[in-house]
Parts: C-alpha cells; structure tokens; sequence
C-alpha cells in the first residue's frame, strides 16, 4: 500500500460481538458496555480531532443505547461521537464508549450490528461493526489475573482471578478448567478436581457446587510451584455452567485422577438474586491466560552429520537440536519454533523432498538452484534432555570430496529469541559434511 494510503487509513476495534441478558422479572436488564477504539498504520505527524458514527438501526427493537458525554445523538438510530486528535507518535485513541440494555420483553431470537464509521482530517476508516443478541442464562466470567515475569524456580506463586456472573439466571454450580504448563505444578490437588498430565502440562477439571447468582462474585485463588525446569510458562483456566454433558466432554477420552487433598473452595466477594440452569450466554470472557516468566536459561546444542555415497545416490544428512536444559524451552501462546535452523546445500549435492510442514527455501531461490538457503523449524517445545532431528535428503550431483555446509540457529527471531535464554550461542551451529 502507498504510504499516502496509508496515512489515510484509520482502523476501528470494537467487540466482535456482545450477548445482551434479558430483562428480569421487574423489567431490569443488566448493560452490556462497548468500548471502541480508532486507530492508524503511521504515526509520523500530528492528526487532527475526527468523528465516529455509530449507528444502532439494526438493534433499536429490542435494545437502548446509553451515550456518553462525548457522543451527540442525531436522530434515534445514529449519533456522531467526538475522536481526540492523534498527536505524533500517537497510533490509537479511545473513540467512544457506550452502554447497550435490551429492552423489556425483547426476544431472544433478535440480533442486529451496531455498525461504525470514522474520519479525520483526510484519513477515513474501513466500516466496522459488533453483532449484538439477546439471551436469558448465566453469563460467566473470569477476571484477568496478571502476568507474572522474573520468578524464581524453586519458588511458590498464585494465581488469583474473580469468577463473576453478569447474566439474568443464577449458574447452580460451575465447571472450571484449570492448566498449568510443563514447568510449574498445582501446590495442592483438591478432592473436587480431577487432573491429568500431558506432553506440555497438566490439566484439572474442578466441580463447584456454590451457586453464582446475577451480580455475585467468587474469588479463586490457585497455588503454583515453579520447578526448576521452568522459564516460559502459562497458566490458562476458563468455567463453565456445570452439566453432566458439560463434564463429560471436557473429559473426552482422557483418564483423569482424582486429588485428594482439600476443596478447590471459592470466597464470596458479592451478591444478587434469580435462578435457572441456562447454557452461558455469552462466553467470550469464560477463558484467560496468565503468563509466567521465571529466571531461568536453556544451551541449545546442534549436532551435525557426515554421509557418503556415489554420483547419483541420494543420501539422508541429520541435523539434530539437543536441549541440554536446565528448562525447558516452550513458545505456547505466540507458537513459534523452539529453533530455526538455516543451511545451504554442501557443495555438488542439491537437497530434495525436505519436509513441507517443517522446511522452506527462501521465496527467490527455487528449490534445487544453486546456493539456495533452506530453513527447518522445530516444534514449538522443546522438554530439557531432549533433542529434535532434521532429515536432509541430499543428491550427490557430482562427488566433491570433503564438501561441507554450515547448520547454524537463527538467534534473533523475534517471536522466540534463543539469545534470550542461550548462554551458549558457541554450540548453536554444526556441519553437515560429504564423502570426507
């Protein structure tokens, strides 16, 4: 895109889409509050105060918008609300925020688009929108803990979260799912979970029988050890309405154990009244995620290999990518590789059938053509002690004696930086070597 195209470009965030609690008994509804941002790609200079149209057409039947001070209502379906100006350096303002309330008796069939519009001077914005319905249940929340970084493995924290229902019916008992990554571990497994170990963690699938009823609040608090074989942790947890279904499928055909120590016990913090057995009307914030970073350092070690073979012949080079610890290394929110490893093909031999899931060549160099740079990625863990193997099918076009090729790790990749965490970058190249 141009870069005066650019510099005209604004960009509008708002919710994809927001569930409103029907009225109760008394003709209240709870609001729904919608927070809209407006946003540009270059921030170079100064953009002057602009204007946000909102319009609530498509939803005036069955819900009422309540506006703030810096929106102005044109007529019953649209208002224009004033942006701040974008000083330079500035990329994204707060535009508007508004609360939606359905209206008594709206059906919980209706759904309709909150639909949005901006200017700026001479920059205008894609049109944006936030599908809105209506629906009767419980409406389940957790609140988002912080992240967590320069713990100490060894070391004991928690993770603490607000488990909140801003629905219209009261949620009987509650199914929450707890997972905590390879390097920390539950301090204590409570007798109303069930938990089970996999390849990057362990999972624990609890049953609480308070009732959360509209407006009241829980506090959860969960106690984490971080071993010592931590560094890039996770800690992700989400709740459910509890049903016998609903338990059953989270189970899936996994075997879970159950904890023996005391009850997973939620604190009260708040209160409020009604009562139903409804699904989760809207579930987009039933799920968090808490990073955990803890102190720790991971040597990355790679190995190469020596082949042999005629003009001719194909034959298969191993690179390998040890981890000798003491973490574990683990990309499990962005998913990028643990090691990129990048080569060229040693002299006289052309590499073939790499793997397509795991290896590229650079998009101006063909496979197979002279000095083409290849790369192969790892998974996107790595567990301490232990390693990763790469086949390199290599055709021996013509026989050069002692023909070799550096493996080397991309150290500064910017969604997983092995310097980061690598006190050894020394070990972090290898050779592949033919007919020595």
């Amino acid at each position: 895109m141009p870069a005066y195209a650019m510099e005209n470009q604004l960009w509008i965030s708002a919710p994809y889409e927001t569930v409103l609690p029907g009225a109760d008994a008394n003709g209240d509804a709870r609001a729904r509050t919608v927070a809209v941002q407006v946003s540009r790609d270059v921030a170079d200079d100064a953009l002057p105060a602009g204007r946000l149209t909102v319009d609530v057409s498509e939803i005036a039947s069955f819900a009422r918008v309540s506006w703030p001070a810096n929106c102005a209502p044109e007529s019953e379906a649209e208002a224009v609300c004033a942006v701040p100006e974008m000083p330079a350096g500035t990329d994204l303002v707060q535009a508007a925020t508004f609360e939606l309330r359905a209206l008594p008796g709206a059906d919980v069939s209706a759904s309709g688009y909150v639909r949005y519009a901006a200017t700026a001077g001479e920059a205008t914005s894609h049109p944006g929108e936030t599908r809105v319905g209506v629906g009767n249940g419980p409406d389940l929340g957790l609140s988002q803990a912080d992240w967590q970084r320069d713990l100490r493995p060894g070391s004991r924290t928690s993770v603490r979260a607000t488990l909140s229902n801003s629905g219209n019916r009261t949620a009987e008992r509650t199914l929450p799912w707890l997972n905590a990554s390879y390097g920390l571990r539950f301090e204590e497994r409570h007798t109303n979970c069930e938990y089970r170990q996999h390849k990057t963690g362990t999972s624990a699938l609890c049953v609480l029988d308070e009732a959360v009823a509209p407006g009241q609040r829980y506090a959860l608090k969960t106690g984490l050890g971080v071993g010592r074989k931590a560094m890039y942790e996770r800690f992700d947890h989400s709740v459910h309405p509890y049903s016998d279904e609903a338990l059953a499928e989270m189970r899936g055909e996994w075997t879970w154990t159950r904890g023996t120590g005391s009850e997973l016990d939620p604190r009260p913090v708040a209160a409020a009244g009604a009562t139903a057995t409804d699904p989760d009307i809207d579930p987009q914030d039933d799920y968090r995620t808490v990073i955990l970073d803890a102190r720790n350092s991971a040597d990355l070690k790679l190995t190469g290999s020596r082949v042999n073979g005629g003009a001719g012949d194909t034959v298969t080079a191993r690179v390998t990518v040890h981890n000798r610890g003491p973490a574990w290394v683990a990309s499990l929110g962005v998913g990028a590789p643990v090691a990129t490893v990048r080569f060229r093909a040693p002299e006289g031999t052309t590499a073939v059938n790499l793997s397509q899931e795991r290896c590229w060549s650079l998009p101006e160099e063909p496979e197979g053509t002279s000095g083409t740079t290849y790369f192969c990625r790892t998974p996107v863990y790595l567990h301490d002690k232990a390693s990763y193997t790469f086949e390199i099918p290599l055709r021996i076009d013509r026989v050069v004696r002692g023909a070799r090729t550096t493996v080397e790790t991309l150290n500064d990749d910017p969604e997983l930086s092995i310097s980061e965490f690598d006190p050894n970058l020394r070990n972090n190249s290898a050779e592949i070597v033919v007919n020595r």
